[in-house]
């Protein structure tokens, strides 16, 4: 008998705004509402969003030695790193691989972490294998994602300091009567805020929040969409423990000072796979991809060249804002940017080429000095 599914905090103003659910990590999660996707997606994109992320896990890690210990086990620097920032940051394998990427914020006596909701339980149990002494702490909070060019108007209308966070900043606010942790970021590529609450405050905050005019609710199917269009990788699907950094494309996540010649090179799981490939390379990488015709390409997909398979694609859709067929997926890395590619969809092929990312623009919030 299958288990039964968790429910967040929201789950009851979901089904009260007319969301359909499905499965997803072990959570019944609102995948759209009545407007639909494409609706969804473009109100973000020219409005405000709200998102019900509250299936990730979030984590708050404390402990004497804070900082040396985490950087044994993430390839961080917290010499640089403010009070207050927030930074993108993999958690890796000692072969190399990608056990989760996560978001990780420095706060003045702890270290808040957000991981993906699959692996939230493996996440943790690892990380207090690389650092016995100190404390990782689940919390059980709502995690609510705002997102969109009005955003910020939207959330200001209830806490106008909010408007001063920088992109990748964060900070505690009193919002709709809770007391939250508010970051300025998100997955769609554009600017937003992500807000952890209390549970028993979540719901009170999302109606205050969908109070106003330029908010909608928007489920998980137009977060993938929007979050490809940004060119953003998802966890278990654009990488996993299996794929290397390189090969992902994400060297920029792994801190300067920690890379070979840094002041801290090396000392977190996985570093002497990634000095090998920094120096010989990898034999393939993720990239961007267009098709020719305006139909899906979905994951799974093999991409051909000459007839042969050089590659797969790991993300799919058509992407509501420009109409094209966009895609991420692994190629031979010999494979260069203007070769001639196809994917096969249903035993046809069809063409593809490759193109930098990503899709659409971001708009993040510039910093202010």
């Amino acid at each position: 008998m299958s288990e039964a599914l968790q429910r967040t905090p929201l789950y009851a103003l979901h089904a009260e705004l007319g969301a359909r659910f499905t499965p997803f990590a072990g959570y019944d999660m609102p995948v759209q509402y009545k407007d639909g996707l494409r609706a969804e997606h473009l109100h973000t994109r020219e409005a405000a969003g709200l998102f019900d992320v509250s299936h990730m896990g979030q984590v708050r890690v404390s402990g004497p030695g804070l900082h040396e210990a985490l950087e044994r086990a993430l390839p961080v620097d917290f010499a640089d790193w403010p009070v207050g920032k927030q930074r993108y940051t993999l958690l890796l394998n000692e072969r190399g691989g990608i056990e989760d990427d996560l978001m990780a914020a420095r706060l003045p006596d702890e270290v808040r972490l957000v991981v993906n909701a699959a692996t939230k339980e493996k996440d943790i149990a690892l990380l207090r294998r690389l650092c016995p002494h100190l404390s990782f702490e689940p919390l059980e909070r709502a995690l609510i994602a705002l997102q969109g060019p009005l955003a910020e108007r939207a959330l200001a209308g209830l806490a106008p300091e909010v408007a001063e966070l920088a992109f990748m900043s964060a900070g505690t606010f009193a919002i709709a009567g809770a007391e939250c942790l508010v970051s300025r970021s998100g997955y769609t590529g554009e600017d937003g805020y992500e807000i952890s609450a209390p549970a028993e405050d979540a719901e009170r905050l999302a109606r205050a929040l969908l109070a106003a005019r330029e908010v909608k609710p928007v489920g998980l199917g137009a977060r993938d969409t929007l979050r490809l269009e940004a060119g953003l990788h998802l966890y278990g699907q654009d990488m996993d423990e299996n794929t290397t950094v390189l090969e992902a494309s994400l060297r920029w996540a792994i801190a300067a000072s920690r890379r070979a010649g840094g002041a801290k090179q090396g000392g977190f799981p996985g570093a002497h796979v990634y000095s090998r490939e920094v120096r010989g390379g990898v034999k393939r990488r993720l990239v961007g991809l267009i098709g020719e015709e305006s139909a899906p390409i979905r994951h799974g997909a093999e991409l051909l060249a000459d007839g042969k398979q050089v590659g797969v694609v790991t993300s799919g859709t058509v992407s509501p804002s420009t109409g094209k067929a966009i895609m991420l997926g692994y190629v031979r890395s010999e494979i260069g940017s203007d070769a001639k590619l196809s994917a096969v969809v249903r035993g046809a092929q069809r063409p593809v080429h490759i193109t930098k990312l990503p899709f659409v623009p971001k708009r993040y919030k510039a910093a202010r000095y």
